[in-house]
């Protein structure tokens, strides 16, 4: 596979990582903490293409391919924006108004056992519920749930779901299948989106913060910290961008292995990357004011949807277990 990105690819990436850095800075990210869905942010991602993007020409869309998805959802991980983007986007054919931005589109991963939460739910127009036997829309106004308190990211609100009706059944269960692979695709972008910005963060910090009359990046400590912050970034690339392009043309690979690697890779950059920008920012990096929180609180929201680690190390290890 060629990982270069074409002319089309770059522009693509450009044009939204400049709306994002117009639109979504980190003192509108502070203001987005009160609602994170904002409504007029919402129409213009959709204006942008956001949710269309995959949407034939015909049909009002843009008419792009899952590694093209791949690099706007890392854009949208790299400022940080907020709310339910990837169900929006996977919910663009399926349900009226996703992809205009009218809609507010949220979901649920019942594929697993444990307690059912749901994020965003005050801002929903349609909820999309992801089971073994098919997808199914439901109506969140019918949902009775309690608001968790102090949710993980100031950004995802999360509610306890106590009472969810059974929907009305959209797709099959191979259909489910197969939109649980897309979400953890674009979810894997959009943590390599934040292993990456928080990498240049601490790089930033690190080339001019000063301590014996010396830039802290010139010791070998920060160095070694920030080398291997942009190793672990470069491999989740690599993973993300082989992820969107076996989702094009799943002949050139097993496409569950290159999505949970992808998911994992970037999972792990992530985490490693956000954690690392944090120490570089010392006593600062703690602190509510450095932005390097956002990056942390986001990552433990994001590795945990669409499938934990923990199932996607499971299944490329039997996928690896089985060709041997």
């Amino acid at each position: 596979m060629d990982f270069q990105l074409s002319e089309d690819q770059e522009a693509l990436r450009a044009g939204i990582r400049d709306f994002c850095d117009g639109r979504i800075s980190i003192d509108a990210l502070r203001d987005l903490e009160k609602q994170p869905v904002e409504r007029d942010l919402w129409r213009e991602l959709a204006e942008m293409g956001v949710f269309a993007l995959r949407q034939g020409e015909d049909a009002g869309g843009v008419g792009l391919g899952w590694a093209d998805a791949v690099l706007v959802f890392a854009e949208l991980g790299r400022c940080l924006a907020p709310g339910p983007l990837v169900w929006t986007h996977l919910a663009a054919d399926k349900v009226d108004g996703a992809a205009t931005g009218e809609v507010v589109v949220g979901g649920i991963d019942q594929w697993s056992a444990g307690p059912l939460l749901v994020e965003h739910l005050e801002s929903l127009d349609a909820l999309l519920c992801l089971r073994r036997d098919g997808v199914f829309r439901v109506d969140p106004k019918a949902v009775s749930g309690r608001a968790v308190e102090v949710p993980l990211d100031p950004h995802t609100p999360v509610h306890h779901v106590e009472s969810l009706p059974e929907g009305e059944k959209l797709c099959d269960a191979a259909a489910a299948q197969h939109l649980r692979l897309e979400g953890a695709a674009l979810c894997a972008g959009q943590l390599f989106g934040l292993a990456e910005r928080a990498q240049e963060l601490a790089t930033e910090y690190a080339l001019k913060r000063e301590q014996f009359d010396r830039p802290i990046g010139s010791f070998q400590a920060i160095k070694h910290i920030l080398a291997d912050c942009f190793t672990r970034q470069e491999i989740a690339r690599a993973a993300v961008y082989a992820a969107g392009a076996t989702l094009d043309d799943p002949a050139v690979g097993d496409l569950a292995r290159a999505v949970s690697t992808a998911k994992l890779m970037a999972g792990e950059a992530a985490m490693k990357n956000s954690r690392a920008c944090v120490q570089v920012h010392g006593g600062m990096g703690y602190t509510w004011e450095i932005p390097a929180h956002y990056y942390l609180k986001r990552t433990w929201v994001l590795e945990n949807v669409f499938g934990d680690l923990d199932e996607h190390s499971e299944r490329v290890a039997e996928i690896v277990a089985a060709g041997e």
